[in-house]
């Protein structure tokens, strides 16, 4: 038994490069599930996590969620009424009146409202976190044989998980607040930290060589690249906490308000989108002229682009459709690519050109 067990490590071990590959592609299917999420309002499409009005698949019509006589219910069931939800005590099966002695009201929050796109878009974001979760239990197991080698491995491994863990507990946060700004805010951080750990975990076991030419020049711009997409990421969730400020007080359909009157955050993050792109840009033309091999720098400078481009299409055409997905999940994108040269840069053995 022992020795299947042992083998079986050895599998995982011999195969963790691509598990690290897999596992930080399915936290980003989360960050665009995430993403479609917040482009259709449909962060309350559950109002209880981790079931769906207490259900563990969703319902597909108003009429489950609506009290009738003579209707059955389980315990733990939601249902609206007069505006409000209420939780089921019991196994129930309704009279001609509505017992409130068998219902309690809902008081983690007050959102009292039913779409099906909306409950099924948020259940298909909650599927993602799921299926990534199964993949974090492969690179467990996958790093434990790294424990007498390279302890680090092994630690990261569980930290990653246990991050996971935290990211599954805000998100219950996230929905038991009415999707407070501010947990939001910490939610994608966390995601992002999540992701800047699985890309050292795949770098640091990958197999490749690296010939990468040394440029002094080139360093510091990415330096200053990568501190400068943290100052922008900041500030671009901060003017997130206000357009969900917003929409809460004018609603999800009038998004012509969402940048209505916005604070000094908004313009820094728009205006420093200009530092943002002269210093890729720079590192864009030494990669080239100085034949330095940064392949990534050609994604990273695509990325910016389409970056600037939906953010003028948000603040210009009011939120056109997907724009808001896209420019999520393409910083969230950015980010790793960024954090990934950062690490072939220091790794490389470098040769100073002149």
């Amino acid at each position: 038994m022992l020795s299947k067990i042992n083998n079986l490590l050895h599998y995982f071990k011999s195969k963790f490069p691509k598990i690290t590959k897999i596992t930080f592609i399915s936290v980003y299917l989360i960050f665009l599930a995430g993403a479609v999420v917040r482009m259709t309002g449909s962060g309350m499409g559950c109002p209880d996590w981790p079931k769906c009005f207490g259900y563990l698949i969703p319902p597909t019509s108003e009429e489950q969620i609506t009290w009738k006589p003579n209707k059955e219910f389980k315990k733990g069931m939601i249902i609206v009424k007069d505006e409000t939800l209420f939780v089921a005590q019991n196994d129930i099966k309704t009279s001609e009146n509505f017992a409130a002695s068998n219902w309690e009201k809902y008081t983690k929050h007050d959102y009292a409202k039913f779409n099906k796109y909306h409950t099924w878009t948020e259940y298909i974001n909650r599927l993602a976190s799921v299926l990534s979760g199964f993949v974090f239990i492969f690179l467990i197991l996958g790093s434990i044989k790294y424990w007498k080698e390279k302890k680090s491995i092994t630690l990261l491994s569980f930290f990653a998980l246990f991050l996971m863990g935290f990211e599954a507990w805000l998100g219950k946060t996230v929905v038991d607040s009415n999707l407070k700004p501010t947990i939001i805010t910490i939610h994608m951080v966390v995601g992002l930290l999540i992701i800047g750990i699985l890309l050292y975990l795949h770098f640091i076991v990958s197999e490749r060589k690296n010939n990468f030419k040394y440029n002094a020049l080139f360093n510091k711009l990415l330096i200053f690249s990568v501190i400068f997409s943290v100052i922008q990421i900041a500030m671009g969730t901060q003017v997130r906490q206000f357009i969900d400020e917003q929409v809460k007080q004018f609603g999800f359909d009038n998004k012509q308000y969402s940048l209505m009157n916005p604070s000094f955050k908004f313009y820094f993050h728009r205006s420093f989108t200009i530092a943002i792109v002269l210093v890729n840009f720079g590192m864009f033309y030494l990669n080239q002229i100085k034949d330095l091999g940064y392949k990534l720098v050609n994604w990273i400078v695509f990325l910016i682009f389409l970056e600037t481009i939906t953010g003028i299409l948000m603040y210009y055409a009011e939120f056109p459709i997907g724009t808001q997905a896209v420019h999520l999940l393409a910083g969230a994108i950015l980010f790793g690519l960024q954090f990934y040269l950062w690490m072939q840069s220091r790794k490389t053995t470098f040769t100073e050109l002149v």
